[in-house]
């Protein structure tokens, strides 16, 4: 039994405690003006669930930054503004941005990402600070080991596309890729959870979410989600030798003894063409691509220093920019932001909208365009040599140090031969 006293007590704290308890939750549920440095899960919502990335916030010469951390990758945000409570900030290349809420602990708030015919795909947004999980809370010692090669179908509205996915793991961590004929999902990371996995990617362009499980074969099978739209079943199964070579469709001139050529406005309005005396007895580099494509990014990260070695030697680069915008200026507008933000000093020509039919109607010499990034390499004498569909990004690993060391090559031998006597490629 409680005493008098006692009960007199508490009939004085309690209202003072429950009191005191309800502004300390108001407190944390408050705005604030400033988000607090540190470390955040973050996590967009997809519709397969938690599409989680890491976040960090720092504070660098008294402004805010950001950091989106995917495996061994950091993407440096810089782009960041706030007013009152809300924090925005533009992913660098990419017209996307992100629009938050700042509170004591976490932000709150949305994703928006510019798709085709300039529509917006708005997807909510949550960080919480000082959470470092990727997935799970509470980790596994008995996990299975994903670690390998994959040959991997992921089916699409009856549609089977190939891939391969590569994948390390220690513990129950997961990183690796998965590597298509058009290009790859950059830098995926997870955790294995028992016999299931999960991993996701988001570094500013495109949002990744894979849901796997190992079946009694010891075969993977599961689902994987990119954006809100985007949604493919996922078989694989182990094979070291598994390759894409001859998986994807190919780009080829329609008759190898025309020549290839092209005309589209740089971002002033002024026409452009490949046979203008600026590209005459050089060997060309033509780039299909757009600034809302996050391979044509690590493309182009990797032909910016190229360029500047490269150039002094007899090398231009002209990239041909697909956009989401049908309009000129809007789409001008976006490729000089992805110049800027990349530190691009070739030519980058306004070539259309970023549909692969439309791309196709606009390059009729050839027969087909099927994915972004697509290379074609012009020797001296203005004879097509290479036509590449994708781009093995830093993600791939030892095929993205293969595939730059096959193009310098190519490079390499295209200088050494004179504009009047090419050799056959």
């Amino acid at each position: 039994m409680y005493s008098a006293a006692w009960k007199a007590a508490r009939s004085v704290l309690l209202p003072v405690f429950v009191t005191g308890a309800f502004a300390t939750l108001a407190g944390c549920g408050k705005p604030v003006d400033e988000p607090q440095p540190g470390v955040y899960r973050a996590a967009l919502q997809l519709p397969g669930g938690e599409t989680p990335f890491g976040l960090e916030v720092a504070k660098e010469q008294d402004r805010f930054v950001l950091y989106l951390v995917n495996a061994a990758e950091r993407t440096r945000v810089d782009n960041v503004t706030l007013a009152d409570d809300r924090l925005t900030a533009v992913f660098p290349g990419y017209e996307n941005t992100l629009r938050a809420t700042m509170y004591r602990d976490r932000l709150e708030g949305n994703v928006t990402l510019i798709k085709a015919n300039s529509k917006e795909q708005v997807i909510p947004f949550t960080a919480t600070r000082d959470r470092t999980y990727r997935f799970y809370k509470d980790s596994l010692t008995d996990n299975a080991d994903l670690a390998g090669r994959w040959e991997m179908t992921l089916t699409s509205e009856g549609q089977n596309t190939a891939a391969v996915a590569i994948f390390e793991q220690q513990h129950d961590r997961i990183v690796g890729t998965v590597m298509t004929p058009t290009g790859d999902h950059r830098f995926l990371e997870g955790q294995v959870h028992g016999e299931q996995a999960q991993l996701s990617t988001f570094a500013g362009g495109l949002a990744y979410l894979y849901k796997l499980h190992v079946n009694e074969q010891g075969e993977l099978q599961g689902e994987m989600w990119q954006g809100l739209a985007s949604h493919s079943t996922v078989k694989a199964r182990r094979n070291e030798n598994a390759t894409l070579e001859g998986a994807g469709p190919s780009t080829e001139l329609k008759d190898r003894t025309s020549r290839f050529d092209f005309t589209f406005r740089d971002l002033d309005g002024n026409e452009v063409s490949l046979h203008d005396e600026k590209f005459r007895d050089k060997v060309v580099v033509v780039t299909l691509g757009g600034s809302w494509c996050p391979n044509c990014h690590d493309e182009a990260v990797f032909l910016v220093p190229f360029y500047r070695e490269y150039r002094p030697r007899g090398v231009e680069i002209v990239a041909l920019m697909f956009e989401r915008h049908g309009e000129f200026e809007r789409a001008a507008n976006a490729v000089r932001n992805y110049r800027k933000d990349l530190g691009i000093e070739f030519t980058t020509l306004i070539a259309g909208v970023s549909d692969t039919d439309e791309a196709s109607k606009a390059l009729p010499t050839l027969t087909g365009i099927y994915g972004y990034p697509t290379t074609i390499v012009v020797d001296r004498a203005g004879t097509v040599r290479d036509i590449h569909v994708g781009f093995s990004g830093p993600a791939t690993g030892k095929h993205h140090e293969e595939y730059v060391a096959e193009f310098l090559a190519l490079i390499d031998k295209l200088l050494a031969e004179s504009a009047s006597s090419p050799t056959s490629g």
